[in-house]
Protein backbone atom coordinates (compact mmCIF):
# COMPACT_ATOMS: atom_id res chain seq x y z
CA UNK A 1 0.00 0.00 0.00
CA UNK A 2 1.32 3.61 -0.03
CA UNK A 3 1.83 5.49 2.53
CA UNK A 4 1.15 8.57 1.26
CA UNK A 5 -0.75 9.91 -1.78
CA UNK A 6 1.95 10.04 -4.72
CA UNK A 7 1.76 11.82 -7.60
CA UNK A 8 2.79 9.19 -10.00
CA UNK A 9 3.77 11.27 -12.63
CA UNK A 10 6.64 11.75 -15.35
CA UNK A 11 8.01 14.44 -13.89
CA UNK A 12 8.24 12.57 -10.54
CA UNK A 13 10.37 10.16 -12.14
CA UNK A 14 12.61 12.10 -13.82
CA UNK A 15 13.17 14.05 -10.82
CA UNK A 16 13.68 11.18 -8.77
CA UNK A 17 16.11 9.29 -11.67
CA UNK A 18 18.48 12.23 -11.65
CA UNK A 19 18.51 12.67 -8.01
CA UNK A 20 19.69 8.66 -8.05
CA UNK A 21 22.54 9.20 -10.79
CA UNK A 22 23.97 11.58 -9.05
CA UNK A 23 26.62 9.18 -7.34
CA UNK A 24 26.93 7.53 -10.79
CA UNK A 25 27.19 11.10 -12.97
CA UNK A 26 29.83 12.59 -10.33
CA UNK A 27 32.51 10.08 -10.85
CA UNK A 28 31.39 8.40 -14.20
CA UNK A 29 31.77 11.84 -16.71
CA UNK A 30 35.22 11.86 -15.90
CA UNK A 31 36.85 8.11 -15.92
CA UNK A 32 37.91 8.68 -19.14
CA UNK A 33 39.90 11.35 -17.78
CA UNK A 34 41.81 9.60 -14.97
CA UNK A 35 44.89 8.58 -16.68
CA UNK A 36 45.35 12.20 -18.53
CA UNK A 37 44.72 13.38 -14.78
CA UNK A 38 47.63 11.81 -12.88
CA UNK A 39 50.02 12.81 -15.67
CA UNK A 40 48.58 16.47 -15.24
CA UNK A 41 48.26 16.15 -11.61
CA UNK A 42 51.59 14.30 -10.99
CA UNK A 43 49.11 11.76 -8.47
CA UNK A 44 46.93 9.08 -8.50
CA UNK A 45 43.82 10.09 -9.58
CA UNK A 46 41.72 6.81 -7.72
CA UNK A 47 42.29 8.94 -4.81
CA UNK A 48 39.97 11.28 -5.96
CA UNK A 49 37.65 8.83 -6.17
CA UNK A 50 38.24 7.35 -2.50
CA UNK A 51 37.79 11.26 -1.45
CA UNK A 52 34.29 11.56 -2.52
CA UNK A 53 33.68 8.42 -1.86
CA UNK A 54 34.70 9.13 2.20
CA UNK A 55 32.66 12.44 1.88
CA UNK A 56 29.86 10.44 0.21
CA UNK A 57 29.30 7.66 3.27
CA UNK A 58 30.41 9.52 6.10
CA UNK A 59 27.57 12.81 5.23
CA UNK A 60 25.30 10.59 4.78
CA UNK A 61 25.14 9.36 8.29
CA UNK A 62 24.09 13.23 9.43
CA UNK A 63 21.71 14.05 6.25
CA UNK A 64 20.06 11.17 7.31
CA UNK A 65 18.52 11.60 11.06
CA UNK A 66 18.06 15.34 9.53
CA UNK A 67 15.84 14.78 7.10
CA UNK A 68 13.26 12.51 9.41
CA UNK A 69 13.36 15.52 11.56
CA UNK A 70 12.59 17.75 9.20
CA UNK A 71 11.52 17.02 5.90
CA UNK A 72 13.35 15.80 2.65
CA UNK A 73 13.32 18.68 0.68
CA UNK A 74 15.40 21.56 2.90
CA UNK A 75 18.17 18.74 3.05
CA UNK A 76 18.09 18.01 -1.03
CA UNK A 77 18.10 22.38 -1.60
CA UNK A 78 21.41 22.26 0.88
CA UNK A 79 23.11 19.43 -0.68
CA UNK A 80 22.41 20.49 -4.28
CA UNK A 81 24.08 23.63 -3.31
CA UNK A 82 27.48 22.25 -1.76
CA UNK A 83 27.31 20.04 -4.78
CA UNK A 84 27.45 22.56 -7.12
CA UNK A 85 30.39 24.79 -4.69
CA UNK A 86 31.94 21.41 -4.40
CA UNK A 87 32.40 21.06 -8.27
CA UNK A 88 33.80 24.64 -8.73
CA UNK A 89 36.25 23.92 -6.53
CA UNK A 90 37.89 21.09 -8.48
CA UNK A 91 37.33 22.88 -11.49
CA UNK A 92 39.99 25.72 -9.92
CA UNK A 93 42.30 22.76 -8.81
CA UNK A 94 45.87 22.64 -9.55
CA UNK A 95 46.74 19.00 -7.34
CA UNK A 96 45.95 15.74 -6.50
CA UNK A 97 45.44 17.36 -2.55
CA UNK A 98 43.48 19.55 -3.89
CA UNK A 99 41.07 18.04 -5.65
CA UNK A 100 40.80 15.30 -3.36
CA UNK A 101 39.68 18.20 -0.60
CA UNK A 102 36.92 19.51 -2.50
CA UNK A 103 35.90 16.20 -3.82
CA UNK A 104 35.12 15.13 -0.40
CA UNK A 105 33.10 18.56 -0.09
CA UNK A 106 31.60 18.00 -3.26
CA UNK A 107 30.10 14.10 -1.96
CA UNK A 108 29.13 16.07 0.98
CA UNK A 109 25.73 17.70 -0.91
CA UNK A 110 25.61 15.07 -3.40
CA UNK A 111 25.33 12.17 -1.41
CA UNK A 112 22.00 13.92 -0.48
CA UNK A 113 20.12 13.08 -3.71
CA UNK A 114 20.44 8.95 -3.90
CA UNK A 115 20.09 8.80 0.08
CA UNK A 116 16.78 10.84 -0.33
CA UNK A 117 15.31 9.47 -3.42
CA UNK A 118 15.64 6.31 -1.58
CA UNK A 119 13.57 7.54 1.14
CA UNK A 120 10.90 9.44 -0.75
CA UNK A 121 10.40 6.55 -2.31
CA UNK A 122 9.51 4.45 0.88
CA UNK A 123 7.01 7.90 2.21
CA UNK A 124 5.06 6.72 -0.48
CA UNK A 125 5.50 3.16 -1.71
CA UNK A 126 5.13 -0.13 -0.44
CA UNK A 127 7.35 -2.89 -0.58
CA UNK A 128 6.48 -4.85 -3.91
CA UNK A 129 5.97 -1.05 -5.56
CA UNK A 130 8.74 0.18 -4.01
CA UNK A 131 10.78 -3.08 -5.62
CA UNK A 132 8.99 -1.97 -9.11
CA UNK A 133 10.19 1.91 -8.36
CA UNK A 134 13.85 1.16 -7.91
CA UNK A 135 14.08 -0.66 -10.74
CA UNK A 136 12.01 1.88 -13.24
CA UNK A 137 14.50 4.44 -11.63
CA UNK A 138 17.57 2.20 -12.10
CA UNK A 139 16.43 2.86 -16.17
CA UNK A 140 16.41 6.29 -16.19
CA UNK A 141 19.33 6.86 -14.13
CA UNK A 142 21.65 4.43 -16.23
CA UNK A 143 21.25 7.60 -18.66
CA UNK A 144 24.32 9.19 -16.49
CA UNK A 145 26.88 6.24 -16.51
CA UNK A 146 26.45 5.87 -20.29
CA UNK A 147 26.23 9.49 -20.85
CA UNK A 148 28.88 10.60 -18.87
CA UNK A 149 31.93 8.50 -20.05
CA UNK A 150 30.94 9.28 -23.22
CA UNK A 151 30.25 13.19 -22.64
CA UNK A 152 33.93 13.48 -20.25
CA UNK A 153 35.90 11.43 -23.48
CA UNK A 154 34.94 14.26 -26.10
CA UNK A 155 35.07 17.02 -23.38
CA UNK A 156 38.58 16.26 -22.85
CA UNK A 157 39.33 15.81 -26.63
CA UNK A 158 38.43 19.12 -26.79
CA UNK A 159 39.37 20.69 -24.00
CA UNK A 160 40.92 19.98 -20.53
CA UNK A 161 39.71 18.21 -17.55
CA UNK A 162 38.92 21.11 -15.56
CA UNK A 163 35.91 21.35 -17.81
CA UNK A 164 34.45 18.24 -16.59
CA UNK A 165 33.85 19.73 -13.09
CA UNK A 166 32.46 23.33 -14.25
CA UNK A 167 29.87 21.15 -16.54
CA UNK A 168 29.31 19.16 -12.77
CA UNK A 169 28.70 22.58 -11.29
CA UNK A 170 26.19 24.03 -13.78
CA UNK A 171 24.22 20.80 -13.52
CA UNK A 172 24.00 21.12 -9.55
CA UNK A 173 23.02 24.74 -10.08
CA UNK A 174 20.13 23.40 -12.73
CA UNK A 175 18.74 20.93 -10.45
CA UNK A 176 17.49 23.24 -7.85
CA UNK A 177 14.48 24.30 -10.01
CA UNK A 178 13.88 20.98 -10.58
CA UNK A 179 13.50 20.33 -6.90
CA UNK A 180 10.67 22.93 -6.40
CA UNK A 181 8.52 20.16 -8.35
CA UNK A 182 9.62 17.48 -5.73
CA UNK A 183 6.62 17.23 -3.51
CA UNK A 184 7.68 17.05 0.55
CA UNK A 185 6.99 13.70 1.35
CA UNK A 186 7.78 13.34 4.94
CA UNK A 187 4.89 15.77 6.46
CA UNK A 188 5.72 17.63 9.77
CA UNK A 189 3.04 14.82 11.58
CA UNK A 190 5.48 11.78 10.81
CA UNK A 191 8.71 13.51 11.83
CA UNK A 192 11.06 12.59 14.52
CA UNK A 193 10.69 14.81 17.54
CA UNK A 194 13.48 13.52 19.99
CA UNK A 195 16.18 15.96 19.84
CA UNK A 196 18.96 15.65 16.69
CA UNK A 197 21.43 14.11 19.33
CA UNK A 198 19.31 11.25 19.93
CA UNK A 199 18.02 10.63 16.30
CA UNK A 200 22.08 9.38 15.52
CA UNK A 201 21.33 6.53 18.31
CA UNK A 202 18.87 5.09 15.32
CA UNK A 203 22.37 3.82 13.72
CA UNK A 204 22.53 1.05 16.59
CA UNK A 205 19.03 0.33 16.24
CA UNK A 206 19.54 -0.52 12.78
CA UNK A 207 23.23 -2.01 12.82
CA UNK A 208 21.93 -4.18 15.25
CA UNK A 209 19.37 -5.54 13.53
CA UNK A 210 20.79 -8.56 11.64
CA UNK A 211 17.91 -9.06 9.13
CA UNK A 212 18.66 -5.34 8.36
CA UNK A 213 21.92 -5.99 7.94
CA UNK A 214 22.04 -9.04 5.88
CA UNK A 215 20.55 -7.04 3.32
CA UNK A 216 22.85 -4.23 3.51
CA UNK A 217 25.58 -6.29 3.24
CA UNK A 218 24.97 -8.04 0.24
CA UNK A 219 24.57 -4.76 -1.48
CA UNK A 220 27.69 -3.24 -0.30
CA UNK A 221 29.50 -6.12 -0.91
CA UNK A 222 28.52 -6.27 -4.41
CA UNK A 223 29.64 -2.63 -4.66
CA UNK A 224 32.61 -2.85 -3.36
CA UNK A 225 32.96 -5.78 -6.55
CA UNK A 226 31.52 -3.14 -8.91
CA UNK A 227 33.90 -0.15 -7.76
CA UNK A 228 36.87 -2.05 -8.77
CA UNK A 229 35.86 -2.05 -12.32
CA UNK A 230 34.74 1.45 -11.95
CA UNK A 231 37.88 2.84 -10.82
CA UNK A 232 40.25 0.26 -12.20
CA UNK A 233 38.81 -0.09 -16.07
CA UNK A 234 39.95 3.32 -17.65
CA UNK A 235 43.26 2.07 -16.49
CA UNK A 236 42.89 -1.61 -17.63
CA UNK A 237 40.88 -0.49 -20.77
CA UNK A 238 42.83 3.15 -21.79
CA UNK A 239 46.40 1.94 -20.52
CA UNK A 240 46.51 -1.59 -20.37
CA UNK A 241 44.77 -2.81 -23.59
CA UNK A 242 45.06 0.79 -25.51
CA UNK A 243 41.74 1.68 -26.29
CA UNK A 244 41.35 5.51 -27.08
CA UNK A 245 40.13 7.20 -24.23
CA UNK A 246 37.01 8.58 -26.60
CA UNK A 247 35.61 5.18 -27.00
CA UNK A 248 36.38 3.98 -23.56
CA UNK A 249 32.87 5.42 -22.88
CA UNK A 250 31.21 2.53 -25.21
CA UNK A 251 32.60 -0.18 -23.35
CA UNK A 252 31.17 1.46 -19.97
CA UNK A 253 27.75 1.91 -21.71
CA UNK A 254 27.34 -1.61 -22.47
CA UNK A 255 27.21 -2.85 -18.87
CA UNK A 256 24.87 -0.43 -18.31
CA UNK A 257 23.00 -1.66 -20.77
CA UNK A 258 22.54 -5.09 -19.33
CA UNK A 259 21.53 -3.41 -15.83
CA UNK A 260 18.64 -1.09 -17.72
CA UNK A 261 17.42 -4.70 -19.30
CA UNK A 262 17.40 -6.52 -16.09
CA UNK A 263 16.00 -3.63 -14.47
CA UNK A 264 13.25 -3.98 -16.66
CA UNK A 265 12.70 -7.44 -16.18
CA UNK A 266 12.85 -6.85 -12.53
CA UNK A 267 9.69 -5.23 -12.57
CA UNK A 268 7.91 -8.35 -13.77
CA UNK A 269 10.04 -10.50 -11.42
CA UNK A 270 9.35 -8.87 -8.14
CA UNK A 271 5.57 -9.81 -8.79
CA UNK A 272 6.55 -13.42 -9.03
CA UNK A 273 9.44 -14.16 -6.69
CA UNK A 274 10.64 -13.24 -3.04
CA UNK A 275 12.97 -10.60 -2.69
CA UNK A 276 15.38 -13.19 -1.43
CA UNK A 277 14.88 -15.61 -4.15
CA UNK A 278 16.07 -12.65 -6.38
CA UNK A 279 18.92 -11.76 -4.88
CA UNK A 280 20.10 -16.02 -4.36
CA UNK A 281 19.99 -16.06 -8.01
CA UNK A 282 21.42 -12.52 -8.84
CA UNK A 283 24.42 -12.69 -6.87
CA UNK A 284 24.74 -16.40 -7.45
CA UNK A 285 25.68 -15.02 -11.59
CA UNK A 286 27.37 -12.23 -10.16
CA UNK A 287 30.05 -14.60 -7.97
CA UNK A 288 29.93 -16.61 -11.40
CA UNK A 289 31.14 -14.35 -13.19
CA UNK A 290 33.37 -12.67 -11.00
CA UNK A 291 35.25 -16.02 -10.87
CA UNK A 292 35.33 -15.81 -14.88
CA UNK A 293 36.78 -12.41 -14.83
CA UNK A 294 39.42 -13.44 -12.58
CA UNK A 295 40.41 -16.39 -14.63
CA UNK A 296 40.28 -14.82 -18.38
CA UNK A 297 42.56 -12.22 -16.45
CA UNK A 298 45.36 -14.49 -14.54
CA UNK A 299 45.25 -16.58 -17.49
CA UNK A 300 44.93 -13.82 -20.44
CA UNK A 301 42.47 -15.70 -22.34
CA UNK A 302 40.10 -14.31 -24.47
CA UNK A 303 42.17 -10.67 -24.24
CA UNK A 304 39.96 -7.75 -24.00
CA UNK A 305 37.06 -9.79 -24.61
CA UNK A 306 37.86 -12.17 -21.36
CA UNK A 307 37.09 -8.81 -19.08
CA UNK A 308 34.12 -7.14 -21.43
CA UNK A 309 31.92 -10.04 -21.52
CA UNK A 310 31.80 -11.48 -17.84
CA UNK A 311 32.31 -7.91 -16.87
CA UNK A 312 28.75 -7.10 -18.72
CA UNK A 313 27.25 -10.02 -17.16
CA UNK A 314 28.33 -9.14 -12.94
CA UNK A 315 27.41 -5.58 -13.91
CA UNK A 316 24.02 -6.53 -15.06
CA UNK A 317 22.86 -8.30 -12.08
CA UNK A 318 22.89 -4.98 -10.28
CA UNK A 319 19.60 -4.39 -11.82
CA UNK A 320 18.56 -6.82 -9.59
CA UNK A 321 20.98 -6.30 -6.48
CA UNK A 322 20.52 -3.39 -5.64
CA UNK A 323 16.89 -2.60 -5.95
CA UNK A 324 15.78 -5.90 -4.41
CA UNK A 325 18.78 -5.65 -1.57
CA UNK A 326 17.11 -2.11 -0.82
CA UNK A 327 13.58 -2.66 -0.99
CA UNK A 328 13.79 -5.14 1.22
CA UNK A 329 16.03 -3.45 3.73
CA UNK A 330 14.08 -0.45 4.09
CA UNK A 331 10.50 -2.16 4.55
CA UNK A 332 11.64 -3.36 8.24
CA UNK A 333 12.22 -0.36 9.36
CA UNK A 334 9.86 2.06 7.94
CA UNK A 335 9.59 4.40 10.99
CA UNK A 336 13.19 5.73 10.70
CA UNK A 337 13.56 5.27 6.45
CA UNK A 338 15.70 8.25 6.53
CA UNK A 339 18.32 6.65 8.71
CA UNK A 340 18.12 3.56 7.07
CA UNK A 341 18.66 4.57 3.99
CA UNK A 342 21.75 6.53 5.45
CA UNK A 343 22.83 3.95 6.54
CA UNK A 344 22.71 1.69 3.16
CA UNK A 345 23.94 4.77 1.12
CA UNK A 346 26.62 5.21 3.67
CA UNK A 347 27.97 1.38 3.61
CA UNK A 348 26.98 0.77 -0.18
CA UNK A 349 28.85 3.49 -1.92
CA UNK A 350 31.27 3.88 1.47
CA UNK A 351 32.44 0.12 0.15
CA UNK A 352 34.12 1.65 -2.75
CA UNK A 353 36.79 3.08 -0.73
CA UNK A 354 37.76 -0.41 0.06
CA UNK A 355 38.32 -0.68 -3.83
CA UNK A 356 40.04 2.14 -4.74
CA UNK A 357 42.65 1.66 -2.01
CA UNK A 358 43.86 -1.62 -2.90
CA UNK A 359 43.53 -0.93 -6.42
CA UNK A 360 45.99 2.45 -5.76
CA UNK A 361 47.78 -0.26 -3.49
CA UNK A 362 48.71 -2.82 -5.59
CA UNK A 363 47.24 -2.47 -9.16
CA UNK A 364 50.54 -3.99 -11.68
CA UNK A 365 49.57 -1.95 -14.71
CA UNK A 366 47.28 -5.52 -15.48
CA UNK A 367 44.01 -6.35 -15.03
CA UNK A 368 44.59 -9.11 -12.53
CA UNK A 369 44.08 -7.10 -9.27
CA UNK A 370 40.77 -5.10 -9.95
CA UNK A 371 39.62 -8.66 -11.56
CA UNK A 372 40.26 -9.97 -7.92
CA UNK A 373 38.47 -7.99 -6.07
CA UNK A 374 35.47 -8.59 -8.31
CA UNK A 375 35.50 -11.97 -7.94
CA UNK A 376 36.29 -11.87 -3.84
CA UNK A 377 33.71 -9.25 -3.16
CA UNK A 378 31.01 -10.88 -5.33
CA UNK A 379 31.27 -14.08 -3.47
CA UNK A 380 30.95 -12.34 -0.18
CA UNK A 381 27.75 -10.81 -1.78
CA UNK A 382 26.65 -14.37 -2.86
CA UNK A 383 27.00 -15.61 1.02
CA UNK A 384 25.25 -12.68 2.44
CA UNK A 385 22.29 -13.59 0.32
CA UNK A 386 22.47 -17.20 0.96
CA UNK A 387 22.37 -16.95 4.92
CA UNK A 388 18.86 -17.67 6.35
CA UNK A 389 18.38 -15.35 9.86
CA UNK A 390 15.01 -16.53 10.47
CA UNK A 391 12.45 -19.65 9.71
CA UNK A 392 10.84 -18.11 6.64
CA UNK A 393 13.22 -16.59 4.32
CA UNK A 394 10.36 -14.48 2.18
CA UNK A 395 9.71 -10.69 2.43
Amino acid sequence: MKTTAAPDTLSLILILGALMAFTSLSTDIYLPAMPQMSADLHGNAELTVTGFLIGFAVAQLFWGPVSDRIGRKKPLFAGMVLFAAGSVGCALSDSIGEIVFWRVFQAVGACTAPMLARAVIRDLYGQAQAAQMLSTLTVVMAAAPIIGPLLGGQIIRLTSWHAIFWLLALIGAAMLPALLKLPETHPAAKRRREPLWHAFSHYGELLANKIFMRYVACVALFYTAAYAFIVGSPFVYIDYFGIDAQHYGWLFALNILGVMALSVINRRLVNRFSLDQLLRVATTVAALAGFITALCAYSGFGGIYGIVLPVFVFFATNGIIAACATAAALNGVPHIAGAASALIGSLQYGSGIVSSLLLAAFADGTPQTMALIIAVFAVGSMIAAQLRLRPSASI
